[in-house]
């Protein structure tokens, strides 16, 4: 857009004519720099360097993070197998038991074969002391007495034949009792070690999540210096009042007459920005409100706010507010102005430097223009 403002880059300065440049300096750069020392240097300087430590402290609280994120992964993983043991020492106690109940069950079926066994013994060594002629007498007949020693005889092999088989089930179950036993111990073994490894793991993961929160907690301190210092800044400057800074009256929408009379580009203002430019007058009235108003040199083209704002956290956004720096994005350079009020019809009044009025770069004006499609930052 050929009539919107432009805000030139750094090497602008230097097109300009020398004389000119040299005469303005002599002037000017006493008061300029007293008043840049208060607002740039002494703050500015120190809110850097604090975030520069916010960043590294970021980047060691994103790896502690990350560094916990995989502990507790790998914790989570100890447990899962922990509880996975936990459930085999389970199942392996339960047949343990149930094998020690059938082995005392098997004792007693042995002890009351062995009883009978003894009586049926104890009846057949009886019947051998007495003679087969005192057998036969007392018998009814020869065939009671056959059929009373083939009855000893085959009870008593049977009682023989199933005190075996309790000995064999009983000697099975004692070896399945050894074996359950022995993988037993092994699994309580694997359940103690995964346990203290677990314990182990979360020590490690307390001790990375407490560094974390210790980062965390430099951060918000790091933060609070940065508030405590913008607000000392924003009172230095009310308290300022911007010294040797005198309003250049209405033509100049009260910019300093310092750097509204030079000629525009000719100078360079407390924030970096080149005098008479929509960014330099839109910092200064940022600043003269009490407001922190950033030192942007370098990166104070229009279009370049709204990122800088971001970068500085300050806040940005689509909706108009009294007081906030509209910013049009088009063009090379962009466009800076400062919202005066919110119109009813969808426009904001605003105040600026820069915009072309009357064929004539570098003056004061003011317009009304759409509220939508403009960038606001909330300073």
């Amino acid at each position: 857009m050929k009539n919107q403002a432009t805000t030139p880059k750094n090497n602008r300065f230097f097109h300009r004519s020398f004389l000119i440049v040299i005469a303005m300096l002599c002037s000017v750069i006493v008061p300029i720099s007293m008043v840049q020392t208060v607002q740039a240097d002494q703050y500015d300087d120190r809110i850097r360097a604090l975030e520069s430590q916010i960043a590294g402290y970021q980047d060691q609280a994103s790896q502690l993070a990350q560094q916990a994120a995989s502990l507790q992964q790998a914790l989570d993983n100890l447990t899962a197998q922990k509880n996975t043991i936990q459930a085999q020492v389970n199942l392996s106690q339960a047949k343990h038991d149930k094998l020690v109940a059938d082995i005392a069950a098997n004792e007693k079926k042995l002890q009351a074969q062995q009883g009978v066994l003894t009586s049926i013994v104890s009846l057949m060594v009886a019947e051998e002391q007495v003679t087969p002629i005192e057998i036969l007498a007392s018998s009814s007949s020869v065939g009671d007495y056959v059929a009373r020693q083939d009855q000893l005889t085959a009870t008593s092999g049977q009682l023989q034949n199933s005190i075996t088989t309790i000995n064999k089930v009983k000697a099975e179950l004692a070896q399945q009792k050894a074996d359950v036993e022995k993988v037993l111990a092994d699994q309580k073994s694997q359940r103690d070690a995964l346990a203290a490894k677990e314990a182990e793991q979360a020590e490690l993961l307390a001790a990375t999540q407490n560094q974390e929160a210790t980062y965390q907690s430099l951060i918000g301190q790091a933060s609070s210096q940065i508030a405590k210092q913008r607000a000392d800044q924003a009172a230095a400057n009310a308290r300022a009042n911007f010294t040797g800074l005198v309003s250049g009256g209405s033509g100049c929408g009260g910019y300093p007459a310092v750097w509204c009379n030079a000629p525009l580009d000719s100078l360079v203002d407390n924030w970096g920005m080149y005098n008479r430019e929509c960014v330099s007058y839109t910092a200064w009235k940022v600043a003269s409100t009490g407001r922190y108003m950033p030192y942007w040199g370098g990166r104070g083209n229009a279009n370049q706010w709204p990122s800088s704002a971001r970068t500085d956290g300050i806040p940005v956004g689509y909706t108009p507010k009294v007081g906030a720096v509209a910013i049009l994005m088009s063009g090379y350079y962009g466009h800076s102005m400062y919202v005066e009020r919110i119109n009813g019809d969808g426009t904001v009044h605003v105040s600026q430097f820069n915009w072309l009025v009357n064929g004539q770069w570098g003056r004061y004006s003011e317009m009304d223009i759409a509220a939508s499609g403009l960038t606001y930052i909330y300073f």
